[in-house]
């Protein structure tokens, strides 16, 4: 009898561990119910409100179809990137939707996807120096830096001799490099004829009569006055730029911001100097802070990047992959190894002017979010 009660136990013990074992192995996705994760997403960070209002983004962008999503943050580490990449594999991902931490770090992660048959898809930055990456889905971060330069030149408040401080984002970003560019072609003419004068990079004086930079040339200019994306450092490098500026580098000035994050933190020391007369500056992403800072004339413009359509545009993607069609793409982008074919996403220049017809009237904010608007 006690063999007996003593093996009925133990069936127990087994069937409830087998319960706790199911539950344990869920998946905190979205999509269908129950089956192996379909689509698994790596975003970079949970700290920049950017990443988690996309995390749902992607979740409502699979609800109602027959396939799982998992999505996992790296928190800029590429080192966490690849484990999640690897942790996605182990269960049974068909397409791999990735925001690279670092572009060259993560090529590493997606070879190791490709190997498993894996679809990879590039989100928003570009993972370089691998042909391991399918699809690229992406805003067109030319177009971002073109508007953000042209911007400068329609709002100066001077004729010529406009001191002009250039902040870009991190050198570890293929996207950085492609704001940059796009703003350097716009600008370069007028830094070159002295309508404006650079204030804050002897890398860029020294090149100002190049409009066509090569990829070292940037990086040499970039390796001046790269922000890392991180609001901070964008602060302090704006301080040890005004303490180091000459009288003749204040007044009205123009700051090419390269992201709302870093704009916002740029433009509270330029605002605080009491030698700085005026300022116009860029940003992107349309971040909710960003736009109230706008409202109240602390910020520029933003140039606006639906990341609504961004999300659809990849999830339809991986979707189509996973329906066994060919995407629809519309251009492509050399990585340093390969072509990889792309699907651009529009840009919207927003400011003071427009920002209730482009961002509440389109149903991305709500009015009730600002003051003063």
């Amino acid at each position: 009898m006690k063999k007996q009660f003593k093996g009925i136990a133990l069936l127990i013990a087994v069937m409830v561990f087998s319960i706790v074992a199911t539950a344990c192995g869920s998946s905190n996705g979205s999509g269908g119910a129950g089956g192996s994760v379909s689509v698994g997403v790596v975003l970079p960070t949970k700290d920049e409100p950017r990443w988690v209002q996309d995390e749902q983004r992607f979740k409502d962008a699979l609800a109602g179809t027959n396939y799982k999503t998992e999505i996992l943050f790296s928190q800029g580490s590429s080192a966490k990137e690849k484990e999640n990449v690897e942790t996605l594999l182990n269960k049974g991902i068909k397409v791999l939707i990735i925001c690279p931490q670092d572009g060259d770090a993560a090529a590493a992660a997606v070879e190791a996807a490709k190997k498993d048959g894996v679809t990879v898809i590039a989100y928003d930055r570009l993972i370089t120096n691998t042909d391991a990456v399918d699809y690229y889905v992406t805003f067109d971060s030319l177009a971002v830096g073109a508007a953000q330069g042209q911007y400068l030149i329609d709002h100066m408040e001077g004729t010529s001799g406009q001191p002009l401080y250039l902040y870009a984002g991190a050198a570890t970003d293929n996207n950085a490099f492609l704001f940059f560019q796009g703003a350097w072609e716009v600008l370069q003419p007028k830094i070159a004829d002295g309508t404006f004068k650079i204030a804050n990079s002897s890398e860029a004086e020294k090149l100002k009569d190049t409009k066509d930079l090569s990829r070292d040339q940037m990086s040499s200019i970039i390796g001046q006055v790269t922000t890392n994306w991180d609001p901070n450092e964008a602060k302090n490098k704006a301080q040890t730029h005004l303490t180091a500026a000459a009288a003749d580098m204040k007044g009205n000035v123009s700051i090419l911001a390269p992201n709302d994050g870093t704009a916002r933190n740029i433009a509270d020391v330029f605002g605080s100097d009491s030698e700085i007369t005026s300022y116009v500056i860029t940003g992107q992403d349309a971040e909710q802070a960003s736009i109230q800072y706008i409202i109240d004339g602390k910020q520029s413009m933003t140039v606006f990047k639906d990341v609504r359509t961004l999300v659809k545009d990849a999830m339809g993607m991986a979707v189509e992959v996973l329906d066994g069609k060919s995407p629809e793409t519309t251009g492509s982008y050399n990585n340093g190894t390969a072509d990889i074919k792309a699907k651009q996403t529009d840009v919207i220049v927003v400011d003071k002017d427009n920002v209730k017809k482009e961002l509440i009237d389109s149903e991305y904010y709500k009015a009730s979010d600002f003051t003063g608007l």
